[in-house]
């Protein structure tokens, strides 16, 4: 592929240019190297960074942001928050709720590998979550981020 559908393709991957970037110089021969690679890359970068990352994300629950902002991503985010469309409206608003406070704790929003997890899991985990102090939960939400990545490399490459 060329360069700039290489930057595109990355970038459904992760959201950060600066890691499209460092990313699409030099792509490793083998998957494990590009993996490395890209773990690698994540976390040599810095907060700024990651936060550009976050919001290239859909809010958990959100399914009409999922179909309206996120179209270009829409395959990987469908099937990451796939047991949302089988959650309750109780449990999906309850999920609004503390999107919305954890938003407005931490400024950004609720980052979780949502694949293998169904609503309630992830409900339990922002409940968790949300009590944290802004360096640790930056911390927790890039590192999924990084587990995010790696899942939509996979299904890229």
């Amino acid at each position: 592929m060329d360069k700039n559908q290489l930057k595109e393709n990355l970038t459904k991957c992760c959201g950060s240019t600066n890691w499209v970037n460092a990313m699409s110089k030099d792509i490793p021969d083998t998957k494990e190297k590009l993996f490395a690679k890209a773990e690698k890359v994540w976390f040599e970068l810095g907060e700024k960074d990651w936060l550009e990352a976050f919001t290239h994300h859909p809010k958990i629950g959100d399914l009409a942001s999922l179909e309206k902002k996120f179209g270009s991503t829409k395959d990987f985010t469908t099937n990451e928050q796939s047991s949302v469309n089988h959650a309750s409206m109780e449990t999906l608003k309850e999920l609004a709720e503390y999107n919305q406070r954890y938003e407005e704790k931490f400024g950004f929003i609720f980052i979780v590998c949502a694949t293998g997890k169904t609503a309630d899991e992830m409900l339990a985990l922002i409940k968790e979550r949300i009590n944290n102090d802004y360096n640790t939960e930056i911390k927790i939400a890039m590192g999924e981020q990084n587990k995010i990545t790696k899942i939509r490399l996979e299904k890229l490459f």
